[in-house]
């Protein structure tokens, strides 16, 4: 992918995360008085709109080598909720993109305010991370689609809009769900003597990624996985569903056919969740998943192996299953009439890793060898990486946000985000229930801890998609918790 890095860099690597407070409340839709003499009232609105190209071929994101796409499988969507207590609104939308640049986000969130009255730092826009989307974003050789870039700024803006007309009365509802059958965590520990390389040759790396399932190389994967599914359900006065917001730590699941996009498992989610519950579309009712901190979870069993499966068989299967286990969640839950919303954000400053003058010297070597592109071999390709982030600033601000129901939290991370990192979100949180949306409100590359920085892998090879400081985790999880706190009084 070409980088224009006299424009497209610094815009590119701004993130942004808020913070919203839901104060729980047993009061009714129409209740007392708030001490302003105004009754509290609480409002939800959903829309799903279409943000599927209407034009082929097109980039498709989620490889080294550029891929283009001639059709759309299913159709991709950015589903939006807009929330309103009375006197603070808020907005999600949850688009079917590998990721989403900063630029876009903030653009779709300043028309958000000029339409709507939404302040901008209210808006959370996510992108669920399938790898079937279209590029919005210059990650390896994807070429950004600009046009359709134009047009999906619109869309997605359209559709808050369109959610935010749609605000009338409603109870609003969470609950933890359970399923550890989809996760795996894709580093591993290899066995004693086997080799384990990286595209610049320096021969360090303790972990592997996505290494062979049921091989007898593999010793025990590097860490965790987090088998929860936090949802929110709003329903109207009367008990019809409004929306439904869920939250997996599963990468995505892949499996689509090559010139296809796809919404991967999220899209197929909200279909499968409507069906199960037997929700008739015509009610406008909308579903939707958000990618939890999921950047080292993937859906391959390396334990076991798995058979071959048709295209698209697995996303189906993952989708059913989800929404099978949300649906058991949803017998427990319990609804307020009304909770309060607030929002507050920070802007946090991380170093860059940059390639020293000799590792720049050593990539345009290769890339000079390797004459025409796009690029194949893996050392060839981390070269050009390493050429264009040679151009990127020394340090980058991501605005974090943070969310708050009641006892239930919500932070973004605009990263691929390690699952340690949101296990230690929810230990750590002063409120009972804590999630994380991640690769929201902007796009900067994958969050290793310091302490899988250590162990190298492919997540932490130096490219456009993983650029930050050793020490970036740590400053976004206690800013995340540091708003989380101010929320808690």
């Amino acid at each position: 992918m070409h980088l224009n890095h006299s424009t497209s860099v610094p815009a590119t690597l701004s993130v942004v995360f808020t913070v919203v407070f839901f104060a729980s409340s047993t009061l009714g839709i129409v209740a007392q008085e708030s001490p302003d003499s105004r009754p509290r009232v609480f409002r939800a609105g959903a829309f799903a709109i279409d943000i599927t190209p209407t034009e082929f071929p097109v980039e498709s994101a989620g490889n080294m080598t550029p891929n283009v796409a001639t059709f759309a499988s299913d159709p991709l969507h950015a589903r939006c909720l807009v929330l309103d207590d009375g006197t603070t609104t808020i907005a999600f939308a949850i688009c079917d993109h590998c990721m989403i640049p900063r630029e876009l986000i903030d653009r779709i969130g300043q028309i958000a305010q000029g339409r709507c009255g939404i302040p901008a730092d209210h808006v959370l826009v996510s992108a669920t991370h399938t790898h079937t989307g279209v590029t919005l974003t210059p990650v390896f050789q994807s070429k950004v689609e600009a046009e359709y870039s134009e047009w999906f700024v619109e869309q997605v803006a359209e559709g808050i809009q369109q959610a935010h007309s749609r605000l009338a009365a409603a109870k609003i509802g969470w609950v933890v769900g359970n399923n550890p059958n989809q996760v795996f965590n894709r580093r591993w520990y290899m066995r004693e003597g086997v080799e384990i390389t990286d595209p610049f040759d320096v021969g360090k790396d303790r972990v592997r990624m996505n290494p062979p399932p049921a091989s007898s190389q593999l010793l025990k994967p590097s860490g965790p996985i987090d088998p929860e599914i936090p949802v929110i359900s709003l329903v109207s006065p009367d008990n019809v569903p409004i929306a439904l917001l869920a939250n997996y730590a599963l990468h995505y699941v892949g499996g689509v056919p090559g010139k296809a996009l796809s919404a991967d498992y999220f899209g197929e989610f909200a279909r499968q969740y409507m069906s199960l519950q037997s929700i008739d579309p015509k009610t406008g009712f909308v579903a939707m998943m958000t990618n939890g901190t999921s950047g080292n979870i993937n859906n391959i069993n390396f334990f076991d192996g798995a058979p071959g499966q048709q295209p698209l068989e697995q996303i189906r299967l993952v989708g059913r299953d989800l929404a099978e286990s949300v649906a058991d969640a949803m017998r427990r839950i319990e609804y307020q009439d009304w909770v309060a919303i607030r929002s507050v954000s920070e802007e946090v400053t991380m170093r860059v890793r940059k390639p020293s003058g000799d590792e720049l010297s050593r990539a345009k070597t290769f890339v000079d060898e390797a004459g025409e592109k796009p690029l194949r071999k893996m050392r060839d390709i981390y070269a050009q990486e390493s050429i264009d982030l040679a151009a990127y600033p020394d340090e980058v601000t991501a605005r974090i946000q943070a969310i708050r129901i009641g006892e239930l939290g919500i932070v973004s991370s605009p990263c691929e985000t390690f699952v340690e990192t949101g296990l230690a979100i929810k230990q750590q949180s002063p409120l009972r229930t804590t999630f994380t949306i991640e690769l929201a409100n902007g796009y900067n590359g994958y969050l290793p801890t310091a302490e899988h920085h250590a162990l190298g892998g492919y997540e932490t090879w130096r490219a456009k998609s993983s650029y930050l400081a050793e020490d970036s985790e740590a400053l976004v999880r206690q800013a995340q918790l540091r708003l989380l706190e101010s929320l808690s009084d």
